[in-house]
């Protein structure tokens, strides 16, 4: 028993020491990108301009933060891409469970949802704005266009993977669908729906940054566009370094989100 214990204190002490291991290499490796960077960029190894540097970019985004312009493009930019976030896991959900429901609906629609998932949405959005005009709204459905489709694919076939023996017994007890898919389907699927979350909150990101490209007034898309149309490419390179941020931390509360779950399932 105490040759097991200290085993598993050694396997805790390497897998600690490894995960620092990491940590340190990736920060050394950005550190090192960002020298290298302003560098070139002081050097003249890199077009200032075109590049922009970190430097520049530090005080671009302190110009930036002072006035609250950049506070007010990154709200309007998560609103939309968490109110779009939702709507796609809302109706992904609903529709997966309607067409499990109904298995022939589901033999219907099957290849109109693959067709439509396998469209480029990029190029729906001008048709978007013809149809709705150029709002909020219209981003937020271009994001929704992005990822609802294969979400609801995703969905609804691991709805069918589940074990037809479970499903069995209950209705031999005597249950019902709705018995089935509250008992059965929805939390034996709890961690294919956290997956899939985890994929749309970076698709429900894309999606809004290209309807914002096409029919914005404000957020981190039309940041970019403008910026770059106005040779303000500190601009541009700000908002994609706050996009990253942005990207990393919306994958982090999913991923937290799946840690917390996967310990009471």
């Amino acid at each position: 028993m105490k040759m097991m214990r200290t085993s598993h204190e050694r396997f805790v002490r390497q897998y600690k020491r490894q995960r620092y291991q990491i940590k340190l290499w990736q920060g050394l490796l950005l550190i090192s990108l960002l020298f290298f960077w302003e560098m070139g960029t002081r050097k003249g190894w890199l077009n200032g301009f075109i590049f922009s540097s970190p430097s520049r970019i530090i005080v671009t985004g302190y110009e930036m933060l002072k006035d609250g312009s950049l506070f007010y493009h990154i709200g309007i930019t998560l609103f939309e891409t968490l109110g779009s976030f939702l709507l796609i896991t809302v109706l992904s959900l609903v529709v997966a469970m309607v067409l499990w429901w109904i298995p022939m609906l589901a033999q219907i629609l099957e290849p109109f949802f693959v067709l439509l998932n396998s469209l480029p949405k990029s190029a729906l959005a001008p048709i978007l704005i013809v149809w709705l005009g150029n709002n909020m709204k219209t981003i937020i459905i271009t994001a929704i266009s992005i990822a609802v489709f294969g979400s609801i694919i995703n969905l609804h076939t691991g709805f069918m993977e589940i074990s037809e023996e479970q499903l069995k017994l209950i209705r031999i007890l005597g249950g019902n669908k709705t018995h089935c898919l509250r008992y059965i389907i929805i939390p034996g699927s709890i961690p294919l729906i956290i997956s899939t979350m985890k994929v749309n909150i970076g698709l429900s990101l894309v999606g809004v940054i290209i309807g914002e490209f096409l029919a914005a007034k404000a957020g981190l898309g039309y940041l970019i566009i403008y910026g770059s149309q106005v040779f303000k490419l500190d601009w541009v390179m700000l908002s994609i370094l706050v996009l990253c941020i942005i990207a990393m931390a919306l994958f982090g509360v999913i991923s937290t989100l799946e840690k917390r779950v996967g310990k009471y399932l």
